[in-house]
Parts: structure tokens; sequence; C-alpha cells
């Protein structure tokens, strides 16, 4: 059963029980004036009636304002007889005549009772009649009149009362039907809402509406949860998005040292499983590239002691080469899961100026063809920052070895600048820039510049640990570059204005040692 029908049946029993205690009310009160009305003249009546005695028999006797057209009385005798004789009687131009109750039967002063006359109904008051003598009750004068008009109208009021009653119900139920159809309508919009985003069809459905209500204040609460889910989405879709293209460019990064180093090895194994030939005095062809050697092994597979020895080194050096390159790239990916995974490096109060003159000295032996210069550090004076020495120096070094590797010619500049409460390290290069499309993507995890794809050795990882360790920091990146003319990064620290903690020198004292 649905809600609707169930609100709606609720509203209906309500309303009917309203509506029966509210005919049941009407009709007393018109039944109670009606008969209110009848005992008021039937009692006004019996004021001008007598019963007196001739004899042993009982008569009546009437004033002359009696309506003999609308009343009627008659006069029960008990002395005779315990079950009673009418002994006397108005003049009755219908012919009535009544019953009456015996005389055990009448114990009271007087009463209102209704009786019938064939298919007519009546009214009687009644009223003992005593012997004054005696007080015993030899009588009872009954006053009668017709009642059709009141039973008529009763009638009728019961009819009206319960076809307007059934009428009303009926209407309200089906104006509750409807009124509830409206007042839920909100609610099967947000059912509506549901099923779509439960399909996965829509995650930007949104409930219609703008009350200010109760499914008002739910419509707008069910819609900031419906903008707060899909935002949760998306943002899982993009980091889905995200760990799938890390996987695959990480996979394809290792695959390349990874064939490099089988390759090598397998040359290796081929060298040393050929059998060795004396050496000639003639001279030897000059060394060229791998191809040309897996060809000569091919053409001429005895090899000398001094021809394995110069190729053996060469694989060697090309294994450790390719070696060294999977060390960075998984330190890379150490470092970028470590920042994935939420890691919390620790801070400390650390003086800038000294960290960059390290980063600087040790940037001398660095694999490079471009001119390294320092420039004016004197900004860095009596600077502190909150950081974590280690991997502020690896930020240095990530801008500073990317610098050299995208500078054929020219010179990478370290200097310093300083503003209000930030002071920036400027690592500018004039190397080969960057296009100005590129630029929001440079710190994308394995990205790297089109130009320099396949040209420069490099893993794409570098500027991203750089944006990590920056935000780590609360530092602010800022990128200058221009094709031909080079690349500036501005590293912005906030300065530390916090003071030292002094400690104080506790002087040495002697152990206190226990008497014998």
């Amino acid at each position: 059963m649905s809600i609707r029908l169930r609100l709606t049946l609720w509203y209906s029993g309500l309303l009917a029980v309203t509506l029966v205690a509210f005919s049941l009310f009407v009709y007393y009160i018109v039944a109670h004036n009606a008969f209110s009305e009848l005992k008021s003249k039937l009692s006004q009546e019996a004021r001008g009636i007598k019963a007196d005695s001739i004899g042993s028999q009982l008569i009546i006797q009437t004033s002359n304002r009696f309506d003999r057209y609308s009343i009627y009385a008659q006069l029960i005798s008990y002395r005779n007889n315990a079950d009673g004789i009418v002994s006397d009687g108005t003049t009755n131009l219908l012919g009535w005549e009544f019953s009456h109750p015996p005389l055990d039967a009448v114990n009271f002063d007087y009463r209102y009772i209704q009786r019938s006359i064939g298919d007519e109904p009546i009214y009687v008051l009644e009223i003992p009649v005593a012997q004054i003598s005696t007080g015993k009750i030899v009588g009872l004068m009954q006053i009668a009149t017709l009642m059709n008009k009141e039973v008529d109208m009763l009638a009728k009021l019961r009819q009206i009362l319960v076809m307007t009653s059934f009428a009303g119900l009926v209407v309200a139920f089906l104006l509750g039907m409807f009124l509830s159809r409206k007042a839920l309508r909100p609610i099967e919009q947000v059912t509506e809402a549901a099923e779509r985003i439960q399909s996965g069809s829509d995650l930007s459905t949104r409930i219609p509406g703008d009350s200010e209500d109760e499914i008002g204040r739910l419509r707008q609460t069910l819609n900031h949860m419906l903008e707060r889910i899909e935002g949760a989405y998306r943002g899982l879709e993009e980091t889905n998005i995200a760990q799938r293209r890390f996987v695959s460019d990480a996979s394809h990064e290792l695959r390349t040292p990874l064939t490099t180093i089988r390759g090598n090895v397998d040359f290796l194994e081929k060298i040393w499983q050929s059998p060795v030939i004396a050496s000639t005095n003639e001279p030897s062809e000059p060394s060229g590239p791998r191809e040309e050697e897996n060809i000569r092994m091919a053409s001429s597979p005895r090899l000398t002691a001094e021809e394995k020895e110069q190729l053996s080194k060469e694989a060697i050096k090309d294994i450790a080469d390719e070696s060294r390159r999977m060390s960075r790239l998984v330190n890379d990916m150490l470092s970028l899961a470590r920042a994935d995974a939420g890691y919390v490096m620790e801070k400390e109060r650390i003086e800038l100026k000294p960290l960059a003159e390290e980063a600087a000295r040790r940037a001398v032996f660095l694999p490079r063809q471009a001119e390294w210069k320092v420039g004016s550090l004197d900004a860095l004076n009596g600077v502190w920052v909150q950081g974590n020495r280690d991997y502020l120096v690896q930020l240095l070094f990530i801008f500073i070895e990317n610098g050299f590797k995208y500078t054929p010619a020219g010179e990478v500049r370290l200097e310093a600048l300083r503003k209000d409460d930030k002071v920036a390290l400027v690592i500018a290069d004039t190397g080969i820039g960057i296009s100005r499309e590129e630029v929001p993507h440079i710190f994308d995890r394995f990205y790297r510049v089109d130009v320099s794809r396949g040209q420069t050795p490099g893993t794409g990882l570098g500027l991203s640990i750089a944006k990590w360790i920056a935000d780590m920091h609360h530092a602010t990146l800022e990128v200058r570059t221009k094709v031909g003319e080079g690349t500036k990064f501005i590293v912005w620290l906030p300065v530390d204005f916090s003071e030292p903690v002094e400690y104080d020198i506790i002087e040495p004292s002697a152990r206190p040692t226990e008497s014998e």
C-alpha cells in the first residue's frame, strides 16, 4: 500500500469519525429541541386538566382553553381492576385508544413516553392520580399528542446527515488523493532521481522545486548530497583514470630499461659461449653500434679475447646505465606513492641561506653542458622556514637538473628574492623553453614536453615530485617560460617569524649518595 493511499485512508477515517460525531451531535440537538417543544405543550395542557370522582368512577375536567384538535386526554382507573380500565376521556375525533401500564408499574411522579396507535406515533405525558385522604394511587392521567411532524423531520434529518456525510467522505477521499499526490510529488521526484542515479545514467540529476517547507528543505539537502556524490564520483573517476595512466606509463618506462638489460645479458651470454681464437696482429675494426656487432657475430662466430672483453665492457656499461635509470625511476615512484598515501613529512625550523648555498655547491658536480651560476642570495639573510631539509634540497636539485637537461648551451642560474612575508628561490635557464599550451601539464606524472621526448633522458616524474614537496611546505610554484629563450621556476616559501626555542644550561651537580 502506497504512502499516498495510507495518508488518504487515515485522513478519510478521521474525517468519517468527525462527521459521525458531528451528525450525532446535530441530531441530538434537533431531537432534543423537538421533544422539548412537545413536552412543553403537553405540560401546559396538563395544567388545565383535573381528575375528579363521582362515586367509584373517575372523570376528567378540562378548561375552556383545552386544545381538543391536537391533544387527547384519557383517565385510567385502578379502583376495581389492577390492570386499569379507561374511566373517562376527552373528545376523540380520531378514535384514539392506546395502551396503559398496570398499577404495579405506576411508580413514578410523571413521565413522557412514546406510544403508537396503529401506524401513528404519539407522545404521551403520564401523571399518576392519588386519593387525597390516603395517598393511594387510584388512577393514571394520560395526555397525548401526535408526533408525526417530529418523526418525519427527524427521519429526513437522519437521511440528510447520512447522505451528506457519505458524499462529504467521498469528496474528501478524492480530494485527499489529489492533494496527497500533489504534496508527495517532491518525494516521487526524489525517488525518480535516486533511480536515475542508481542506474548510473545521469549523476547531474537534481530535484526541481524551490519551496521553503519541510519537503523543500529535504529537496535542498538531497540536492547538496547529490552534488557531493557527483563530485566524489568524478574525483574517483579521475583518480582511476590517473592511476591507470600512471600504471601504464610506469610499465612503459620500466619496460625500456628492462628490455635493454635483458638484451645485453643475452648478448653477453652469446659472447662467452662462442669459442675463442688466437689474436692476430691485424688491426681490429673500429667498434660500431650494437647492431653492427650482432651482424659481426652472426657472420663470424669466433671472437678474439680482446674483442670479447671490449664487447662485454660495452654491454656491462649499458646494463649499469639502465640500472641507474631504473633506480631513479623506482625512487621517484616511491616518493609519489608516499604522496598518494598521505605521507606527512617531518618539518623543523631551517635557515634557508645555508641550504641554498649547499645545493649550489653540489650542483657544480652534476653532468651538464650549460654554465652554472649563482646570483645574489642576500635576500635569504636571516630567513628561516618551516620545512624538511632533505626534501627542500631535492626540490632545488629537481629544478637545477631540469635546467641542465634542457639547456644544451647557455647558463642555469640560482638566485633569491624577498617580498613581504615570503621568500623566493629562483632557478632560471636559457634553454629550449616550454610552449604556453604545455605549461599547465608539466607537473603531471610522466608528462614530458614533446620537443624533449626521445631526445632528453628522464622519467617525467621530477616536476610531479617537486610539486608535491612544494605543497607539503605550503609553497607556491610560479613558471615563466618562452620557447627558445628559456624557463624560470620560482618557489615562494612562507617565512617563519617564530622565535627559536631557548634551552637553559643545567649545571652539573653531585648525585646524592645513601649514607651508611
